[in-house]
């Protein structure tokens, strides 16, 4: 009897240590998923950091080109003023040289215009002189009608009074029947081409 008795607690004694050793492998292997799952975690997390690198990068480049080309629009629209004022100059500069492009002709004219106006005030005592004065005044007609299209007039001096734009003074005198700053006499004859003085009235 009590023989028995040692022999079942032997015997369950062995059961309960055979149930540990069944036990111990699974909680192994409970642990080594647990270590197998945790590199998971890890690598779960190293494409989170990664994204977000990419996106600072491509956020970087994204302002890098909005500010080249804001760069290059406004190097387009300075480009774009220079060229109209560019534009504007040049024709400008090209209707000032039309409109005066006779300019230098007319001003070498000038002196002959005097010479007609000095003949011209000659006296004749003979009907020979007189006719030929006749013909000369018709050919300084004819010259004046000439130039006079081209824009060319004379500048009014006496009488007028006195502007340093369109006169140009030689000397002053007292005239008691004039008021000051009167031009009173002309000494050479002034003209204008169109709106520019070619030629001071003296």
């Amino acid at each position: 009897m009590e023989r028995e008795q040692r022999r079942n607690r032997f015997v369950e004694k062995n059961d309960s240590l055979k149930a540990e050793e069944h036990v111990a492998p699974e909680a192994v292997e409970v642990k080594d998923a647990e270590a197998e799952q945790s590199p998971e975690l890890v690598d779960a997390e190293a494409p989170d950091e990664s994204s977000s690198e990419e996106e600072s990068s491509i956020t970087d480049e994204a302002e890098e080109l909005r500010a080249q080309l804001e760069a290059e629009q406004n190097k387009y629209l300075r480009l774009l003023a220079d060229f109209d004022n560019f534009k504007r100059r040049t024709q400008k500069d090209k209707e000032i040289a039309n409109k005066f492009r006779s300019q230098s002709l007319l001003a070498d004219i000038l002196p002959v215009l005097d010479n007609f106006e000095r003949a011209l005030s000659l006296t004749t005592s003979s009907e020979e002189s007189a006719s030929l004065l006749k013909g000369v005044e018709m050919v300084q007609k004819s010259l004046i009608e000439a130039v006079n299209r081209e824009g060319l007039a004379e500048i009014k001096a006496v009488g007028e009074p006195f502007d340093p734009n369109f006169h140009q003074a030689v000397m002053q005198e007292k005239d008691e029947s004039a008021e000051a700053g009167i031009v009173l006499q002309e000494l050479q004859k002034g003209y204008m081409l169109k709106d520019r003085v070619i030629r001071p009235a003296m």
